[in-house]
Parts: structure tokens; C-alpha cells; sequence
């Protein structure tokens, strides 16, 4: 051992024992304080973040709400359902998802999806679930549950799953659910919604999301170091809440009527597409919404593979389509109440006006044309017979701006505010319109055209419908509805929706009047289009049309069948029932079906008589005072239905002969 003999080697000492201690004082201090930062200014975080390693949060999806239609029946429920979900920060890709895909059934293409989005999470991300299947069966669930031990990271969460007991009835007025997209979670995190969760894509589903959906809640559970659950009493120590419950989403009951919806389809049998709506004359009030060809939604709740996807877009009847708000149709003959309206109240014409029909109309160099030679017609008869040779001769005195500004009022050409499947507002064509897209193009045929809903004027379902049912009622144009009622899931309403008007027409009665008298007669009077099927308890008042449509030369190698269907016209019927005093206004389209009285007006009779005899809570009295008969077999009409001798029963022949 060597000691400091003299004062240099001394002071030199001292100096480097002062750095040293300077540098370990330095070291200590910024050890102190980042201890201090760690325990006292983090200490919260660092200990969720311990506690994260031992104890999962898991997230309990919610309830959504029922739907019911207006009589109480349950149309749209939840049922118990396995969803299987991997936490990636404690799953073994290497051995845990050979086994995973095995036990789970997975085809090359979902294991090769799964494995993907397994690498595509990062950071915190991957603690979070991911959903690998959905809605296992038993025997899966019981294998996951014989090999967890195998399967670190992998979960069975029991949830509930979207249920509909009338399958295809109304699907489309209903809608359906399927998984928020990877796109779509950027916006829809903020409220609430996670990878896996289903959100409403069409139909009240979707308009109603907010209301239904609820809101999800929690639960703690303690993990060891593979991430599979153990009991533990380590959660009566941690600090907070240990579960939050969820919140179930709200209840709805709809305007729809189930009962209506399946007499509608049984009306329709063989026909291979159209559409029916059927309104509550007295509300606004949607009744039925019935869209042909239909889907079975719990089919597209489930799952539906590539293949069936691809059936149901290349389904040449349109499936996928709402025909009651989405497409769009020439309204034919239907819309010549218009066209009538519009003379009588700007003075053009007088009720006793008369005109010779011969069976066509000579304007210019073009000839248009009517079903036949009709004679000397007023405007009540020319309705009554659906001749096209007065409204070609009003047209051109009428003109096509005051037709659009009574088209207007009466609700065509905009949206109704019904909030469903992105309604297309239809078409009702101008002069100013014709002047920006087609300059010095106009013709005055485009007029005649117009004045019997052909040309570029088109129409949707309920709009007419919603028409029909002001002119019925006497001029009152109502917001349609489809809800009546949101409660809690224990019954307690919370908001009622009564009626909306939207406008009253401001319209001389008489003239309304007036059309009503010629709309009865139409079905009532011989010689009206309706006559051979009007039915005998009921006064139904209404219009046939006969829309034609574009004609289209069959491709090469189309089936010959399809393509002379694609050619043929539309049928309708439009109308309001009883007509001495209205509660229903209903429309129905055969999409070509051809002549509307020979194939929609049967269909529409006998959808009001199955309504007013079977399914109305207030059936007019001539339908109560026949009291009750024998039940009918199928294809005849039911028991208390009297149909007028020689009536015609729309059939798939009738239809395509």
C-alpha cells in the first residue's frame, strides 16, 4: 500500500475525489428524479400498464334493440351466438394457428386472411381481440374447449347475433347487418365501434343504427403468461370497477304490418318481380313495403360467400334492388290524375268537355296513339276508359310546367322523407330543364308524352302511393312513416311519432271531388279499365296504367325468353279503398307484366279484400256484416273475399303468355 508522502500528491487527491463525488452526486440526482417520474408522476400509468400484464380487459358487446311490427310481432331479435377472437400479443402464430384453422374448419382463403391481419396490427393494437370466426357451431365450441390449453391468446366470447323470423318478408323495408369495414373504422372508432362489430347497411337497420345499436360495456379478468384465464381473487384488490354492464339498444315498432306483407306475397305467387306499398290514407303511415324478387336476411346476417354474393348480382330480376324507393318507373296512365288536375284547376278545361277519340292523335308529323277507339269522351270517361287521345289534345293546351308544378304538389319529383335504402326522387321533366340539357331541342310531343307518364317522367312507389292517398283524403300530403314507436327494452315507450303533414294541396274540392267520382268509376263503372275486378263489399277507387319501356335488341347468345320479358310494359294499379271513406291507398307493380288492368288491378283487389277481411282492426261494415266463412284453399280467394263474376286472377300465364 502506497500512502501521499507530500502536499501535491495531496491537493491532486483531493481535486479528483471532488469530480468523482460531483459526477456520482449528478448520477444519483438524475437517478432521483427519474425515479420520481417513474413512481410519483407515472406511477398511475406504469401500473395499469403492470397490471395490463396480468389482468385482460375484455369488451361486452351490447343488445341490440327488437324490432316489432305494428301488432306487436317480433320481426327483428337477437339470438345467442360463438364469435372466436385471437389477441395477437398472446397468440403463438407459429403453433397456435395451424391448430386454429384445423379446429375451426377455415378454407386456405379465411386462414390466409386471418394470418394477414394478424400481421398487419402493431404496438399497443395488438392487444387488442381480432375476430378470427364468427357464430361457431357445437361441435366447434366444444373442441375449442377441450384444447384451450393449446390455444394461448384465443377466446370464445358469447354475443348476440341479429335474427329474422319472417326470413324474406320485408327484407328490404328491414335491411340487414354485416361488419364495419377496415375503411370505415378510421371514422367509426370515435363512436364507439370496434374491428368485428356489425353495423346496419340497409333499411331501418341502418336509418335507425343510433337507436338500436346501444352501447357496449367491460370486464376485468386475470391471465397468466400465456393469456389464458384463471380464477383469482388478485381483482378484489385492483383498484376501480371491476365490470360496467352493457347498455342494450332501444326497441322500435314499425308502421309495417307482417300480416299484410305475407297476403301481399301470396297475391304476388308466380310472378317473378314487382312491388306493392300500401299506405295508411288518414297518417302517412307505411303499412307494407313489399319489393320482388326478395333475400332471406338472416342469410346475409350470417355470412354470404363469394358464390352466393354473385347469384344475387347476377340475378336479372334484381333481388339486391328496393323497388318501392330505389327504382324508379314510368308512371303510365296512373299519372293522367296529373295531368287532369292540372287542367281543371288552372281553367284549361271544364268537367263537360268533350272530345272524339278515334284511336290516335296526328301532331306534326308523328302519330300517338291510344289502346283504341274510345268515341266522345269527357274527362271523367277518359279516365274511366284510360283514354290517351284526351290527354295528348290537354297536353298541348296544359302545357308541360303547369303539369311539373301539380306533379310537385302532389309529391313526385322529390324525396318523400322517409330516410330508407337512399331513395331515388323520381322525375318530373321542365322546359328549363330541357332548355340547360337539351338546347332548342325541345318538341311539344315531349308534353303529350309527359301528360300520360311516359317520356322522362318517373316516379317511385311511395310517392305514388303518398299521391293516391292525398287525393283520397281530400288534399292532405303526409311525411311517410315507418316507425311508430321507440321504447326501452322493458316496454317503456320514450317517443311516439304521430302524423307529419307535409302539405295540403291547394286544390278547389270539387276538383278533387271530381277525381275521386272518376277514380271509383274507373273500377265501378263498365267499360272501366278495373271493372271485371272489382269486388263486391268493397268500393275500391283507383287507375290502371300500361308503362311502356325502353325497348332493348337482345344480345348475342341472351335467352330469347328473358329478353321478350325485358320488353314487355309494366302494369299497374293505384288506388285507395273504401272509396266512400279511404283508410288504405295502395299501388302495385308488375314489373312487365303488360296491360295494367288485366294483370295489377286483380293483384291490388285482391290485396285490399285479404286486407279489410282478415288483417284491419277497422274493416269498413259491408265487409263486417258478411260475417265469417269457410277458409280458402290455396289459389282461391279466400272466405268472405266475393269477387265479381268473371273477375280476373292475375297467373304466371296470364302474366307470360
Amino acid at each position: 500500500m502506497r500512502f501521499l508522502t507530500n502536499q501535491g500528491e495531496t491537493s491532486e487527491f483531493r481535486r479528483r475525489y471532488r469530480w468523482m463525488l460531483s459526477i456520482c452526486s449528478v448520477a444519483f440526482g438524475i437517478l432521483a428524479a427519474r425515479l420520481f417520474f417513474l413512481q410519483i408522476l407515472q406511477g398511475d400509468h406504469y401500473e395499469v400498464e403492470s397490471e395490463n400484464n396480468f389482468v385482460r380487459t375484455v369488451e361486452l358487446p351490447s343488445t341490440r334493440g327488437i324490432i316489432r311490427d305494428r301488432a306487436g310481432r317480433v320481426i327483428a331479435e337477437n339470438r345467442p351466438s360463438y364469435n372466436v377472437y385471437v389477441t395477437p400479443e398472446f397468440f403463438d402464430e407459429n403453433r397456435g394457428l395451424p391448430r386454429l384453422v384445423d379446429y375451426l374448419g377455415l378454407g386456405a382463403e379465411e386462414a390466409r386472411a386471418l394470418r394477414d391481419r394478424l400481421h398487419k396490427v402493431t404496438g399497443l393494437r395488438r392487444f387488442q381481440q381480432i375476430l378470427a370466426r364468427e357464430d361457431i357451431n357445437r361441435d366447434q365450441l366444444a373442441t375449442l374447449e377441450t384444447h384451450k390449453q393449446e390455444l394461448s391468446g384465443v377466446q370464445v366470447v358469447a354475443v348476440p347475433i341479429r335474427s329474422y323470423p319472417f326470413g324474406a318478408v320485408a327484407a328490404h323495408a328491414l335491411g340487414y347487418m354485416n361488419e364495419v369495414s377496415a375503411e370505415e373504422l378510421g371514422e367509426l372508432r370515435g363512436r364507439g365501434y370496434r374491428p368485428g362489430d356489425r353495423i346496419g347497411r340497409t333499411g331501418i337497420e341502418r336509418a335507425w343504427e343510433s337507436y338500436l345499436r346501444g352501447h357496449r360495456g367491460w370486464q376485468k379478468f386475470v391471465v397468466d403468461a400465456r393469456g389464458v384465464k384463471k380464477a383469482s381473487h388478485v381483482l378484489d384488490r385492483i383498484a376501480g370497477e371491476q365490470r360496467q354492464e352493457p347498455v342494450p339498444g332501444q326497441d322500435l315498432r314499425l308502421t309495417i304490418d307482417m300480416e299484410l306483407q305475407r297476403a301481399i306475397d301470396r297475391a304476388f305467387r308466380g310472378l317473378p318481380a314487382g312491388a306493392a306499398m300500401v299506405v295508411d290514407v288518414r297518417t302517412g303511415r307505411i303499412l307494407a313495403a313489399f319489393s320482388k324478387p326478395s333475400f332471406d336476411l338472416n342469410l346475409m346476417t350470417s355470412g354470404v360467400t363469394v358464390e352466393q354474393a354473385r347469384e344475387l348480382g347476377d340475378d336479372p330480376y334484381r333481388p339486391l334492388i328496393d323497388k318501392t324507393l330505389y327504382e324508379n318507373y314510368f308512371p303510365g296512365s296512373t299519372f293522367k290524375v296529373v295531368s287532369a288536375l292540372a287542367g281543371l284547376e288552372d281553367g284549361i278545361i271544364s268537367p263537360r268537355d268533350q272530345i272524339v277519340c278515334n284511336g290516335w292523335h296526328e301532331f306534326g308529323r308523328r302519330t300517338f296513339r291510344c289502346a283504341r277507339a274510345h268515341g266522345v269522351v269527357d274527362l271523367k270517361s277518359a279516365i274511366v276508359q284510360s283514354c290517351n287521345v284526351f290527354f295528348y289534345k290537354l297536353a298541348e293546351q296544359v302545357g308541360m310546367d303547369r303539369i311539373a308544378r301539380y306533379a310537385f304538389d302532389l309529391g313526385l319529383g322529390r324525396r318523400t322523407g322517409i330516410g330508407l335504402n337512399a331513395e331515388n326522387p323520381g322525375f318530373i321533366p321542365t322546359r328549363a330543364w330541357y332548355a340547360r340539357h337539351y338546347p332548342n331541342a325541345f318538341r311539344l310531343g315531349f308534353t303529350l308524352n309527359a301528360a300520360i307518364g311516359q317520356g322522362n317522367t318517373k316516379v317511385n312507389l311511395l310517392q305514388l302511393a303518398l299521391a293516391y292517398a292525398a287525393i283520397g283524403n281530400g288534399g292532405s300530403l303526409f311525411v311517410p312513416q315507418v316507425v311508430e314507436a321507440v321504447s326501452e327494452p322493458g316496454g317503456q315507450v320514450v317517443q311516439e311519432f304521430g302524423p307529419r303533414l307535409r302539405r295540403r294541396l291547394q286544390v278547389s274540392p270539387e276538383h278533387l271531388a271530381l277525381l275521386r267520382e272518376a277514380l271509383v268509376g274507373v273500377v265501378q263503372d263498365p267499360g272501366g279499365t278495373a271493372y271485371e275486378n272489382r269486388l263486391e263489399d268493397i268500393t275500391v277507387a283507383g287507375k290502371t296504367g300500361t308503362a311502356q319501356v325502353a325497348h332493348r335488341t337482345p344480345q348475342p347468345g341472351e335467352d330469347r325468353r328473358q329478353a321478350w320479358y325485358q320488353n314487355r310494359d309494366h302494369a299497374w294499379f293505384a288506388g285507395y279503398a273504401p272509396a266512400e271513406d279511404p283508410q288504405i291507398a295502395i299501388v302495385v307493380l308488375v314489373e312487365h307484366g303488360g296491360n295494367g288492368g288485366r294483370n295489377a288491378a286483380p293483384l291490388a283487389m285482391r290485396i285490399v279484400a285479404d286486407y279489410f277481411h282478415e288483417i284491419s282492426p277497422d274493416a269498413p261494415a259491408a265487409v263486417l256484416a258478411q260475417g265469417s266463412e269457410e277458409p280458402e284453399d290455396e289459389g282461391r280467394p279466400r272466405a268472405g273475399r266475393t269477387y265479381r263474376e268473371g273477375a280476373r286472377q292475375a297467373t304466371p300465364a296470364s302474366i307470360h303468355r
